[in-house]
């Protein structure tokens, strides 16, 4: 499974304009300019005007078109407006009594919907599959791999190997996330070498970092399976560079000797075809990641230090939180059932992504479209429940899909198909968070529901319940409000 399976690329937000002030007037806090003023006005050739008029008149196209006074008061606020200049010269508390008069002397006045721009919220839905697919190909490793990986009882009750390939692929899921934020982010700023450089640098040391890990907690018996863990770090550096640079086909095509694990559902492969397959893919992902990499590093040493790397933590404790809690899911009663939740949570993230622009688009729509925020609020609510409501249908589903593709593998139980359910919906709320800014509190919530399923494995169904309750109840104080959209 890819180690970039829950990265989306950070929102800017546009900034907010700076208020048109008439001649003769400075923003609040800066000396004002020479001419004569009353109480901070211009002075006109006899009384003053409303100043609050004035004001409105100044904002009339951005008033006309907020959908509630908070948007107005963010942008008296960004421009540097205190409490004590909006009382002496508007005769209002503060900003939020300022925006409502404004709010309330401004007729409402929405542009007709424009076109969504081009960008990573508004992929077609081809796209959004063909990255669900390149994210759930790697599983197919898995199936050749098998036989190789055979041994001894491993710790802990759980199959020999198991230890050192989640220990490694864990690593390589932090690691990946936090990398792709800091990538996204320098592509963010036009800076598409700059991003290069940083996945040449960040994406060898989490390769390095997931072998050392997996080595570290094998077992002398678990040497093999600690060796395809090397490789699946390698490929997950190799993957997370070529997703995050916009190469998902490239991907592909390097996925494609893995289809040779087909035939292995149903026949015995002989153990150098399997292991000829498995390095062909990886070879083939490595070498287009250095092919990718090539054009932006020519361009000479970066001029800038770039965004702090600190900003990049929480979405590599997302990228733990999350992949714990996929892994938890494929914790089945048999390995078999195990594998078919992982295997659908995987190929779900496709049109989850999809959702998610889908979500997005829908809201900026509302947005442009709706004169009230009760009205604005009533319609983004109905929305994400649509929106989250596709997505777990569409997991039920590839969850059925799974379970009629594998051989032998038993129906679901009512208990796993909540349980999966459940964390469908703590992945997409937690993604939607994570795009809209609120990466840490998604974060916390993923970890806290990952653990407390680690320390007490009976816990975790109440553990994961209370997770998406509690993302839910985020998710609906934050996005109902107008401020939360203008992006």
């Amino acid at each position: 499974m890819s180690g970039s399976l829950w990265l989306k690329p950070p929102v800017t937000v546009t900034p907010l304009p700076a208020i048109p002030r008439p001649r003769g007037e400075s923003a609040p806090g800066t000396p004002a300019a020479d001419g004569p003023t009353v109480d901070g006005l211009a002075a006109t050739d006899g009384l003053a005007a409303d100043p609050v008029d004035e004001l409105a008149a100044r904002l009339d196209d951005f008033v006309a078109q907020a959908v509630h006074p908070d948007e107005i008061a963010a942008l008296l606020e960004s421009d540097g407006m205190t409490d004590d200049h909006i009382r002496l010269t508007y005769g209002r508390a503060d900003s939020f009594a300022l925006a409502e008069a404004l709010y309330a002397r401004v007729e409402r006045r929405h542009t007709a919907p424009a076109a969504p721009p081009a960008g990573p919220w508004h992929g077609e839905l081809a796209g959004c599959l063909l990255r669900g697919l390149v994210f759930a190909l790697p599983g197919l490793a898995y199936v050749l791999a098998a036989p190789l990986l055979a041994g001894e009882q491993g710790r802990f009750g759980l199959p020999g190997g198991t230890i050192p390939l989640l220990a490694g692929a864990v690593t390589g899921w932090v690691w990946n996330q936090a990398l792709s934020h800091r990538a996204y982010t320098w592509l963010g700023l036009g800076d598409r070498p700059a991003a290069a450089r940083a996945l040449l640098t960040g994406a060898p040391a989490g390769a390095l970092a997931g072998s050392a890990v997996a080595f570290a907690v094998a077992s002398p018996g678990e040497i093999p399976a600690a060796l395809f863990a090397a490789g699946q770090s390698l490929y997950l550096a190799a993957a997370t560079v070529l997703l995050v640079l916009g190469r998902e086909r490239a991907l592909l095509l390097a996925l494609l000797p893995l289809g040779g694990a087909l035939p292995a559902f149903r026949w015995d492969l002989p153990d150098p075809l399997r292991g000829g397959l498995l390095l062909a893919s990886l070879t083939a992902a490595l070498a287009f990641a250095a092919l990718v990499l090539r054009p932006g590093l020519k361009r000479g040493a970066a001029g800038r230090a770039g965004p702090p790397r600190a900003a990049s933590l929480p979405y590599g404790l997302f990228g733990l939180g999350s992949g714990l809690l996929v892994l938890h899911a494929g914790i089945g009663d048999t390995l078999v059932s195990g594998a078919g939740a992982v295997v659908a949570l995987t190929l779900s993230m496709g049109p989850a992504e999809w959702l998610l622009h889908r979500f997005r688009g829908e809201s900026l729509t509302r947005l442009r479209t709706l004169s009230t925020a009760r009205e604005f609020r009533r319609a983004v609510t109905g929305t994400l429940v649509l929106c989250l409501g596709g997505y777990l249908t569409v997991l039920v589903g590839l969850t059925l899909v799974a379970t009629l593709a594998w051989p032998g593998a038993p129906w679901p139980t009512l208990p796993r198909v909540v349980t999966l359910l459940l964390i469908g919906t703590v992945l997409w709320l937690g993604l939607l968070l994570q795009a809209f800014g609120a990466v840490a509190s998604a974060a916390a919530v993923c970890l806290i529901a990952a653990a407390a399923q680690t320390l007490e494995p009976a816990a975790g169904p109440a553990a994961t319940g209370g997770a998406a309750a509690l993302l839910a109840v985020l998710t609906c104080v934050l996005l109902v409000r107008p401020t939360a959209h203008r992006a």
